[in-house]
């Protein structure tokens, strides 16, 4: 029993200098080991891996697609000179461990600090030369598309990759915001103003055209009812002259009838003639040959 003791101290100590030997590398993830201080060796295979102890120690770094969202937005100024504030977030990760180190400590703080320097520089650059319509909408792609190169070609110094630079709000500040919101509405009445004076002047227009055209057509009009009715007087009397002839004694007799009908058609009308006047010639001889007094 008194064997047993130093046995199991020597097992115990075996396990953990052979557990402080092994360590893991995941799949994301890459590994440096340093000796004395010192980077030895850079690890990008997943594993288990061997190191000495007391001697060498691993510093395991993450390799995925890391964040930085900035928490305050950056303030520039535009080609108009005109601030805005602009809010961004960044997508990056480590393309070289070693690089990383040697440049930033390998600390994740160090490096966002370059990274909004870097990014913060670009986008000054990029606003700079373009007015505000035109980072918001027209250019905006192009912008972060720039942005995010030149961001990219001076990080890979730090062995960090830019993968995507993206603005997720563009604002004025609000110093300025009231005064373009009173030049916008100025220019919007304007415009409104100047559009209400242009339909104005074109109803003009085309209710004087549709006078000129209605006064036209009933011009056009009243001549063919004039042609018409000429037509028609002159097919008329042609048809009178026809009946005239054909009887004349009858159409005679038959004006007559229409003049006495139209002459005495209310019981107070009155009409002074002589009575051998012609006038009364039907009603003294309904042969109508008769022309005595009687």
């Amino acid at each position: 029993m008194r064997a047993l003791g130093p046995v199991l101290a020597v097992l115990v100590a075996l396990v953990l200098v052979g557990s402080s030997m092994l360590f893991t590398v995941d799949q994301r993830q890459n590994a440096i080991v340093f000796q004395f201080g010192e980077v030895k060796e850079v690890i990008k295979e997943p594993g288990l891996k061997f190191k000495w102890p007391m001697i060498q120690n691993v510093r395991l770094f993450d390799m995925r697609i890391l964040a930085y969202d900035d928490a305050e937005p950056l303030r520039f100024l535009t080609s108009g000179n005109r601030p805005v504030l602009v809010d961004s977030f960044i997508r990056w990760r480590i393309v070289d461990v070693r690089q990383y180190f040697v440049s930033v400590q390998g600390t994740e703080a160090e490096a966002t600090r370059r990274l909004r320097q870097t990014i913060s520089g670009a986008l000054r650059d990029e606003f700079g030369a373009r007015t505000v319509h035109e980072v918001v909408s027209g250019e905006r792609d192009s912008v972060m598309g720039r942005v995010r190169e030149k961001a990219d070609q001076d990080l890979r110094r730090i062995g960090v990759e830019i993968v995507d630079v993206r603005l997720k709000r563009v604002d004025l500040p609000q110093e300025v915001s009231e005064s373009v919101y009173r030049r916008m509405e100025a220019e919007r009445k304007r415009i409104a103003n100047e559009q209400r004076s242009t339909g104005a002047a074109e109803s003009e227009r085309i209710r004087a055209d549709a006078d000129r055209q209605r006064e036209v057509i009933l011009a056009e009009a009243y001549r063919d009812a004039q042609r018409i009715k000429g037509e028609g007087d002159a097919r008329s009397a042609a048809i009178y002259a026809q009946a005239f002839r054909q009887d004349p004694e009858f159409y005679s007799f038959y004006r007559s009838m229409e003049a006495y009908r139209s002459t005495f058609r209310g019981r107070n009308d009155l009409l002074l003639l002589q009575p051998d006047s012609d006038f009364f010639r039907y009603l003294r001889d309904p042969g109508g040959k008769g022309g005595g007094r009687k």
